[in-house]
C-alpha cells in the first residue's frame, strides 16, 4: 500500500508546487493514475482476502466451468495480444455446484498471470474437460517458468516471483492466494508444474460428486 501511495503523493506535490514543465505533466499524470489503479487492485484483494478469510456465506449454483474459461479467454484476448502472447482454448461442457463468481475469478487469475510472465510470441492453453478423477481445469504456458524453490511459495499472501515484473504490470502478489482459498472452499485441489525457461501449468481439480 505505501508504495503507490509514495509514488501518488511524491507525483502530486511535485505538480503542487510548480515543480513540473509542461513536459512533465503528462508523464507525472500517468504515474498518479497507474499507482491510483494499483492501490485499487490492492486494496480490492485484501477485501476479497478478507471475506475469504471470514468463511461469509457464498451462494451456490451448477456451473459450467468451461464457459467461464472461454468467456475468459474472449476477454483478455486483447490483453494477451498487446503482450504479444496468443491464447488457446479447448473446452467441453464441465459442469461443478459452486460460485460463478468466485470461479470466474479463478480462471482470470490463472489467465492473467499466464500472459504477465510470458515472453513476445508466447502462447497459453486453456483447457477444460470431465474425467474420472473430477473437474479439470489447466491453463498452461511456455513463459519465464518458476524456480523449484519459487514453486513451494507461490501460493503465500504477497509473494511474487518476479517482483520487478509484477510491479510493472501490476501485480499485487494476492492472486495466487485468492484463487487457492476460493478452490479449497469448492474442496478442490490446485497444482503448479513448471521449469524455468520452458513454462507453468497450473491444474485445479474439483471433486465429481461435490455438493456444497
Amino acid at each position: 500500500l505505501k508504495t503507490p501511495l509514495t509514488a501518488i503523493s511524491g507525483y502530486s506535490e511535485l505538480i503542487k508546487n510548480g515543480m513540473a514543465g509542461s513536459e512533465d505533466i503528462g508523464r507525472f499524470a500517468n504515474e498518479i493514475y497507474t499507482n491510483a489503479n494499483r492501490l485499487l487492485t490492492l486494496i480490492n484483494d485484501i477485501i476479497n482476502l478478507s471475506e475469504l478469510d471470514r468463511g461469509a456465506p457464498l451462494e451456490y449454483e451448477d456451473v459450467d466451468i468451461s464457459e467461464i474459461a472461454g468467456n475468459c479467454v474472449s476477454m483478455l484476448d486483447f490483453h494477451a495480444k498487446e503482450n504479444q502472447v496468443t491464447l488457446h482454448f479447448d473446452g467441453e461442457k464441465t459442469i461443478v455446484r459452486g460460485n460463478k463468481n468466485k470461479l470466474e475469478e479463478v480462471v482470470y487469475n490463472l489467465c492473467d498471470n499466464a500472459i504477465r510472465y510470458n515472453k513476445a510470441g508466447g502462447e497459453v492453453w486453456v483447457t477444460v474437460k470431465n474425467t474420472p478423477e473430477g473437474k479439470i481445469l489447466s491453463v498452461r504456458d511456455n513463459g519465464i517458468g518458476i524456480s523449484k524453490e519459487n514453486q513451494k511459495r507461490i501460493f503465500e499472501r504477497f509473494y511474487r516471483v518476479d517482483k520487478a515484473r509484477s510491479r510493472d504490470t501490476g501485480g499485487t502478489g494476492l492472486g495466487l492466494a485468492i484463487s487457492k482459498n476460493i478452490i479449497v472452499m469448492h474442496k478442490g485441489i490446485i497444482n503448479v508444474y513448471s521449469e524455468p525457461g520452458k513454462g507453468t501449468t497450473f491444474t485445479v481439480r474439483v471433486p465429481m460428486n461435490y455438493v456444497n
